[in-house]
C-alpha cells in the first residue's frame, strides 16, 4: 500500500477533524476512526437510515506507521475472527460455541497493542452472522472464508492510534441521497445472504470441510497445513 492514500468515512455528519478516543468500543475492531477506500461502500455506510448523509474524503499518511492488513502476509481469517470476538458480542448458543471462543482467542489472537492502522473485512449485516455461525460449529471453516468474499464486501481502514489521527488530512465531503443509498446497503445485504445460502448448501456436501470443532479436537495451530489449505483457496 502507498505510504500516502485516500480514503473515506461514510456518516450522517460532515467530519472535517476526526477525533481520538470517541466511537463505539465494541465496532469490528474497537474504538477508531473507521473508513474505506471504495466511495461507494462510504455512501452506503453514510445512510443506515432513511436520512441523506454525508462521504467524507481524507488523505492518510502511512509513514512510520505500524498497519496490521488482516487479510493479507502473516495473518488470516482466524487472526480476524479472534479480532472480532474481542470486541462484538456474538450471540453463542451452544457449549461448543463457547468452547470455541475461548479456543479462537487463545491460539489466533494476534498482538495488537501497538497497530496504528488496521486494515480488514468488515462484520455489518450479515457479514457478522456468518462469523457467528462458525463460532457455533454451523459452517465449515471453508463456508466462512468464502461467505466473506461475497457481495463485493470490501475491506475498511481503521485508525486506532493517537498518532494515526494525527496523520490524516480532511480534503472535501460529498452530500449522499438516502434515497439511492440506503436501499443499496439493503441490497448489498440482501444478495450476499442469499449467495451464502445457496453455497452453504454446497459447502456442506463436502466431507473434507473442516469446523470449528475439528480445529479444536486436533488442537491445530496457526501453521498447520489443513488449515493454510482451506484458507488459501
Amino acid at each position: 500500500m502507498k505510504p500516502d492514500f485516500i480514503i473515506y468515512h461514510g456518516s450522517q455528519q460532515i467530519v472535517e477533524v476526526p477525533k481520538f478516543g470517541i466511537g463505539k468500543k465494541y465496532n469490528d475492531y474497537g474504538q477508531g476512526f473507521y473508513c474505506t477506500e471504495n466511495i461507494e461502500l462510504a455512501k452506503e455506510w453514510a445512510c443506515p437510515v432513511k436520512n441523506d448523509g454525508y462521504a467524507n474524503k481524507y488523505r492518510l499518511s502511512l509513514d512510520g506507521m505500524n498497519v496490521m492488513h488482516l487479510t493479507k502476509g502473516q495473518f488470516n481469517i482466524l487472526n480476524w475472527l479472534a479480532i472480532l470476538l474481542t470486541h462484538r458480542k456474538f450471540d453463542i448458543n451452544s457449549p461448543v460455541g463457547n468452547n470455541a471462543r475461548e479456543f479462537i482467542l487463545s491460539h489466533f489472537m494476534p498482538n495488537i497493542t501497538d497497530v496504528d492502522v488496521m486494515i480488514g473485512y468488515r462484520a455489518d449485516d450479515s457479514y457478522f452472522s456468518f462469523a457467528e455461525d462458525f463460532v457455533n460449529n454451523t459452517i465449515s471453516l471453508r463456508d466462512l472464508n468464502l461467505a466473506m468474499q461475497l457481495g463485493t464486501l470490501g475491506e475498511q481502514v481503521v485508525l486506532l492510534s493517537e498518532r494515526s489521527f494525527q496523520q490524516i488530512a480532511f480534503i472535501e465531503y460529498e452530500a449522499v441521497d438516502y434515497r439511492e443509498y440506503y436501499y443499496k446497503r439493503a441490497e448489498r445485504d440482501q444478495n450476499a445472504r442469499a449467495a451464502y445460502t445457496n453455497r452453504k448448501k454446497n459447502l456442506q456436501q463436502l466431507m473434507d470441510d473442516i469446523f470449528i470443532l475439528d480445529i479444536m479436537r486436533e488442537d491445530m495451530k496457526y501453521d498447520d497445513p489443513r488449515l493454510q489449505s482451506t484458507i488459501s483457496e
